[in-house]
């Protein structure tokens, strides 16, 4: 009896769940969002590096799909890794890949593989999506006087290791050894919010470095906090009509050309408190660097704050609203750090450690075009949960996130595939498999 009422429910179950036309056609989560990444792309970076030079199984583009699912799923060891991949069973043939590695195979693809050729990958897709990365968010002027897309800001994180390999900053403490640490240095055009430019050094090399290694275009404003000081760089910059707005050291000394000092009750409740145009005397040279410093009242917090500048031609407003922009770095390192693994690092060499900060970095990137796409409808941490908890899915990502519901399976097509709604010449992951590297 109780064996027949079972029979009776597994059929009428089976009707229903026939009745709603449960058929899904497309591909995985992970599929769709490594089809973001055409192959094309991955083989001119393997064919620059010659990263598959020695590897017959595990290749660059099989490492890359691996960890991107690790760092997207912030797995958090090598070990959990490959048996987390198990789950996906047969999903990855959508993308050429019928092989699962053994954590040894992709351990050595982690220590040997130059982690430059993801680099190169991040680079390319930059470039490829540069276009759609540009969004209506900073179309007006800023204050009436300076285009968005002239700006670009700068900083750098810092990211702590388990191991020594890298050169942390600071002493080392006096109860221990001290811990490794990398330092990444980004540079990020206002108008994108996905970094263009990309250092990845030991924590303890002087971010003044980075100054003097960037290449400036003349006209472009360069926006970065006082880490950075280096009153040679900025005697340059300035003879080649580059700008910059930082912040001035409390201990810095100067003389005071002209000043203008506005009405107390201008700025009582916050603003521009003083304009002045200043001189600073340099070591070994004659002429000293002339300089615009603003004093400026918080209007939230009643600090007082002084802004360093070589553009004598904008308000004096301007130059805080510049600054006020940086903030947008460290919205994209809490993006990083808070949405992708680089907690915990799948190997303990340094070109290991680095290939996943540079395809957490493809991570970022991937999910900002789709942000783009979306329209901005759902917060970019929504969306990498969506996709992180399931990435076996077949549901198309990007069509959910627009219509908010679940798609029928006449919506859920092949065709409308990312490649399709981007226009690209080269297609991505949904390429011939065979000719992928």
């Amino acid at each position: 009896m109780l064996l027949t009422a079972f029979f009776m429910m597994f059929e009428l179950r089976s009707k229903n769940i026939m009745g709603k036309s449960i058929k899904i056609s497309g591909q995985p989560i992970l599929c769709q969002l490594f089809s973001f990444i055409p192959n094309e792309l991955i083989a001119r970076a393997v064919e620059l590096y010659k990263s598959d030079h020695y590897y017959k199984t595990m290749t660059t583009r099989k490492q890359l799909a691996f960890l991107l699912y690790g760092v997207i799923t912030r797995t958090n060891s090598l070990q959990s890794l490959c048996k987390s991949l198990l789950f996906l069973e047969d999903k990855l043939l959508y993308i050429g890949i019928d092989k699962l590695p053994p954590p040894s195979t992709l351990s050595d693809a982690n220590i040997n593989r130059n982690s430059e050729v993801f680099g190169e990958i991040y680079r390319l897709l930059l470039e490829h999506y540069k276009d759609c990365l540009l969004g209506p968010d900073f179309s007006l002027p800023i204050n009436g006087e300076v285009d968005p897309a002239d700006v670009k800001l700068f900083d750098a994180t810092t990211i702590t290791l388990f191991v020594d390999i890298f050169k942390a900053a600071g002493r080392p403490p006096l109860n221990g050894k001290q811990k490794g640490g990398l330092k990444i240095q980004a540079q990020m055009p206002l108008s994108s919010g996905v970094p263009d430019l990309i250092r990845i050094t030991e924590a303890s090399s002087n971010d003044r470095n980075f100054l003097g290694q960037l290449q400036v275009n003349p006209g472009t404003v360069y926006v970065f906090d006082k880490g950075y000081l280096s009153f040679f760089v900025f005697d340059r910059w300035t003879k080649e009509s580059v700008y910059y707005v930082t912040r001035l050291n409390e201990n810095a000394t100067y003389a005071v050309l002209e000043s203008t000092t506005y009405d107390l009750l201008e700025y009582t409740w916050g603003g521009v408190i003083k304009d002045e145009i200043v001189e600073f005397t340099l070591l070994r040279q004659e002429i000293g660097l002339k300089a615009r410093l603003i004093t400026y009242k918080d209007p939230f917090t009643g600090e007082i704050l002084q802004f360093f500048s070589n553009m004598f031609h904008l308000k004096a407003s301007t130059i805080p609203m510049l600054y006020k922009n940086r903030w947008s770095m460290e919205i994209l390192f809490k993006r990083l750090k808070g949405n992708f693994e680089l907690r915990y690092f799948y190997s303990d060499s340094s070109e290991g450690i680095k290939s996943q900060i540079w395809i957490a970095l493809i991570a970022h990137l991937l999910f900002s075009v789709i942000h783009k796409q979306v329209k901005e409808s759902e917060q970019f941490v929504t969306l990498v949960a969506m996709a992180s908890n399931n990435l076996g899915s077949y549901i198309c990502f990007v069509s959910l996130i627009k219509t908010r519901q679940k798609l029928t399976a006449s919506q859920r097509d092949v065709k409308k595939i990312q490649f399709e709604m981007f226009d690209l010449k080269s297609r991505g992951g949904f390429g011939n498999p065979e000719k992928s590297p």
